[in-house]
């Protein structure tokens, strides 16, 4: 239902008009008429509105919102149902949400950012305290007032939401989703933290960690996907930063920070030692080192049963919702799809190579068969007394491989299973399986993923007695840096560059042309991993291939020279000037902006200096008087009553062609007055040595008085 401009609601407030529409509500602007206020008011939408329980939900958890008053949080006013329509009086904020501000600046400046999510978890942290959890924190929820104030909006309208069906409406904000809540899992404050860590990474970057191409491709990211540092697309983040949001992101909640208290305690810190080492270590690391750490309980029983892990429910339905279900087959050598790399090998072989392989092949068929017809012949009695007759046709069944591998080993005994390649959780099991007791140790690999079993003692395929304790080393991936996934290739190279040092590495910059990669990117980089402190090759394009040729010298050569020599090498003048100069012949190259020698495009241009000779320097006259001159004389009796204009002037030159410069403009002055004709420095304007000053009638144009001036040379 929309409501037009006009519209009362509890006849108290009038609808103004409507300012934002979401994914279960409209928000229009009002005015309250008994407060005199003006209000935002958040209506539910038809489909919201016609489910009881999703209104229930939704006015118990708004009332609990309404009880929170803080700084940094849009005030909950009234709740009102009004027949069908549901909806919440809120605090108007004149400004702009910070999703709007990050789009229109891009990318925001780090204190910036960081004062930014301090008032955000100021807002969470009031909310938290009286057990409100918002569920869908994100950057569309938050608005920055005028006055620059922070707030946050929506507290309980996400309750209501998440506690429907998590479908495609209920998970409009899945870029900012926990983990916890894509699995439909429980949910708490620390989900809040999650989503306040996916806001500042998007605010330091411009962008969110995780994209696709559609909402279920987006939430198993969340899920599964390791998080790209975000330093990685923009190296100016201090590492406290860094650490803070990629703790506040971790998959696991008991990993993030408990609290958002402890959120804002780590950032103020951050504005005063950017690169301190104070953010605490998350317990994945606490492992590594050594360290206890408790598994929850529902790990602990999946494992116990023996059970990968499931698909999330709500992953599930959305699944179902938007493509085909696909049923999990574990991979093994039979339906493993070879690499890249294995397909490029097998391309590769020589066809004589192959011949040759295959008869060697052949041959060594044949001995296994014969040696194998003698072991069964020797076991079943595949002869007997040369009647030829199989052991079928009397009374015992051939034994299969497996069976006689079985039958070799006692009921203590159980033969070593291969899982090198697993994950930690699935050679556990798999072990466990065979009554095998896992002992881990973490080292690091280039060519073995993070995570993943990389040696295993004993070897698969030996006989251990059950209960053993199986010795595997888990790779911790790779201690070199790995400069693909820090995804430099196409980058400005001086970003690139200073990115690397940033990363403690020895860059040297290689210029190569290309005709594909613009000038200045990245072409390529050597090695492809490198450990701390290493070298490194940049590889920066200059661009496709250009004819060069060298600035020829015009430096003390007439310009006429000049031009002709620029001519014959192709090149053309480029801005040109002149100046005087004492040592240069006018007419001649004074300077040139270009060096000599230097190589440039062929029709490029090169700029030079003319000379105009020396300084013509003129030779400055200079006359003074001072003289009072008695306006009474010129009008006679009577002078006190009378004026006249007049006007003080130089004149100079031949009486046929005099030259004049006024020195006080017109002025009107009474006949009885002392005119004052007082001048310390009037300049010759012909640089001659005599002049006039005259005192002329405007009206009439009569000279009134002359005054014989001389001047002296001045330096």
């Amino acid at each position: 239902m929309i409501l037009r401009p006009g519209t009362f609601l509890q006849d108290r407030y009038e609808i103004v008009e409507q300012i934002g529409s979401g994914g279960m509500s409209v928000v229009y602007k009002a005015k309250c008429h008994k407060l005199n206020r003006l209000v935002a008011i958040k209506v539910l939408k038809e489909e919201f509105s016609s489910d009881g329980n999703f209104v229930s939900k939704f006015k118990m958890e708004a009332q609990a919102a309404a009880g929170l008053s803080h700084p940094n949080i849009v005030s909950v006013y009234d709740v009102i149902d009004e027949g069908k329509i549901h909806y919440i009086v809120m605090e108007l904020i004149e400004g702009i949400t910070l999703k709007s501000y990050i789009a229109k600046k891009e990318k925001l400046e780090i204190k910036e950012s960081i004062g930014i999510a301090i008032q955000v978890a100021q807002g969470i942290a009031a909310a938290h305290e009286q057990h409100i959890i918002h569920r869908d924190i994100k950057p569309q929820n938050m608005i920055i007032s005028k006055d620059g104030k922070v707030k946050v909006a929506d507290f309980g309208i996400a309750r209501a939401v998440s506690a429907q069906t998590l479908n495609s409406a209920a998970i409009g904000s899945v870029h900012y989703i926990s983990p916890e809540q894509a699995k439909g899992a429980r949910s708490d404050e620390r989900s809040d933290i999650y989503s306040l860590g996916i806001t500042m990474y998007e605010m330091v970057t411009g962008r969110v960690p995780y994209e696709g191409d559609n909402t279920v491709s987006i939430a198993l990211a969340h899920l599964e996907d390791a998080m790209v540092p975000p330093s990685v697309y923009n190296p100016e983040i201090p590492v406290s930063l860094e650490r803070i949001i990629m703790k506040c992101t971790e998959k696991r909640p008991e990993r993030r920070y408990a609290s958002a208290n402890d959120v804002i305690a780590d950032l103020r810190k951050a504005l005063i030692q950017p690169d301190g080492g104070f953010v605490q270590d998350s317990v994945q690391v606490r492992a590594l080192n050594g360290e206890t750490v408790p598994i929850s309980e529902e790990e602990l029983a999946r494992i116990k049963e023996g059970k990968r892990p499931t698909e999330p429910e709500s992953i599930r339905t959305m699944v179902r919702e938007r493509t085909p279900v696909r049923e999990y087959v574990p991979e093994t050598a039979a339906t493993r799809k070879p690499t890249e790399r294995e397909n490029a090998s097998e391309e590769a072989v020589n066809p004589k190579i192959e011949r040759l392989l295959a008869g060697a092949g052949i041959i060594v068929a044949i001995i296994i068969v014969a040696v194998l017809i003698v072991v069964f012949s020797k076991l079943g009695g595949l002869f007997h007394s040369g009647t030829g007759k199989l052991p079928g046709e009397t009374a015992t069944e051939l034994m299969s491989e497996t069976d006689l591998e079985v039958s070799a080993l006692k009921d203590t005994e159980v033969y070593m299973p291969d899982v090198r390649g697993m994950s930690e959780d699935m050679a556990e099991a798999q072990l466990k399986e065979k009554l095998l007791t896992m002992k881990r140790t973490y080292e690091y690999f280039d060519d073995v993923e993070k995570g993943k079993v990389a040696r295993q003692n004993p070897e698969s395929g030996e006989v251990v007695l059950k209960g053993s304790n199986v010795n595997v080393v888990v790779s911790n991936g790779s201690d070199k840096l790995n400069l693909t996934e820090l995804g430099i290739s196409g980058l400005d190279g001086a970003t690139a560059q200073k990115f690397l040092t940033s990363k403690n590495l020895v860059v040297e910059v290689v210029e190569e042309e290309s005709d594909t990669v613009p000038k200045g990117k990245v072409l390529r980089y050597d090695p492809e991993r490198v450990a701390e402190g290493g070298n490194v090759k940049l590889y920066v394009s200059t661009g496709p291939h250009i004819d060069t040729v060298p600035v020829p010298a015009l430096v003390g050569k007439p310009e006429v020279e000049a031009i002709a020599l620029l001519a014959e090498a192709g090149l053309s003048p480029g801005n040109t000037s002149t100046q005087n100069s004492d040592t240069v012949e006018s007419g001649s190259i004074i300077s040139q902006d270009r060096e000599i020698g230097t190589q440039v495009e062929v029709g490029g241009k090169v700029g030079y200096v003319v000379s105009s000779g020396p300084e013509i320097r003129h030779q400055r006259y200079v006359a003074s008087i001072n003289e009072v001159y008695d306006m009474s004389y010129l009008i006679g009796p009577g002078a006190g009553s009378s004026s006249v204009t007049i006007m003080i002037r130089l004149r100079q030159g031949a009486d046929d062609n005099p030259q004049y410069k006024v020195l006080t403009s017109a002025v009107t002055v009474k006949g009885d007055v002392l005119m004052p004709i007082s001048y310390t420095s009037i300049e010759s304007m012909n640089g001659t040595s005599e002049g006039e000053l005259e005192v002329v009638d405007v009206n009439s144009g009569v000279v009134l008085k002359t005054y014989p001036l001389t001047f002296f040379p001045m330096d």
